[in-house]
């Protein structure tokens, strides 16, 4: 049975701050401002927790899995997870530095994705994606660069050949051996002054688009 979460919307008291703020529907902590400490009123009784929308039907993809080489960031790591469960990721290949679930604070950003998608550690990101290519598996990058292709220039196809996703460090990037392997190094189009997304933020681009772009 799914549990259903529900919270409501308090008000501060004071007029001199008026804050407006939702809290947990047991959370006793609401009745005092958490910005001037005074007494706080309801403004919007229990509502449930609102849940995204299920695709009605999604067209045939390849399984696509995600190569997460060097990530340094545990709270990105937890928000890959908690991205990769949304987005149906099959999983997981963490290499190198990057944190695993048995860092007990990786939870905080994961909210429990750790739990239900399929993870393993490898120390060497390269060989690993080595191995993935012999597994008859496609390698891509998500990366820039000169052989970068934006990924909103051309359609997923169907091919039941599962594509392996691959991301690299917040400073670095991809690993260029890494890169030397792939398929496809797709790229996210950058508009203003920097040249590059947050890497959990870039991945969740990424691979929503190559899921569910089409979904009806």
């Amino acid at each position: 049975m799914r549990q259903v979460i529900r919270h409501r919307v308090r008000l501060c008291t004071n007029p001199a701050c008026g804050l407006r703020f939702p809290v947990l529907e047991h959370d006793d902590r609401g009745r005092c401002c958490p910005r001037c400490g005074a007494a706080t009123d309801t403004a919007v009784g229990l509502y449930e927790e609102h849940k995204a929308p299920r695709p009605a039907s999604s067209p045939a993809r390849p399984r696509i899995e995600v190569l997460v080489d060097n990530i340094r960031s545990i709270y990105n790591v937890g928000s890959i997870f908690r991205t990769s469960d949304g987005a149906g990721i099959s999983h997981l290949y963490l290499c190198g530095i990057t944190p695993t679930p048995d860092n007990p604070r990786l939870k905080k950003t994961a909210l429990g994705a750790d739990d239900v998608i399929p993870w393993s550690y490898h120390r060497n990101g390269f060989k690993t994606a080595e191995t993935l290519i012999s597994q008859r598996k496609r390698l891509w990058a998500l990366e820039g660069g000169k052989q970068s292709v934006s990924i909103f220039s051309f359609d997923m196809d169907n091919a039941e050949t599962p594509i392996v996703l691959a991301i690299g460090n917040e400073v670095c990037g991809v690993d260029p051996g890494i890169l030397s392997l792939c398929e496809k190094i797709i790229g996210i189009p950058m508009q203003g002054v920097k040249t590059s997304l947050n890497t959990a933020v870039a991945l969740g681009i990424a691979v929503y688009h190559m899921r569910l772009h089409d979904t009806v």
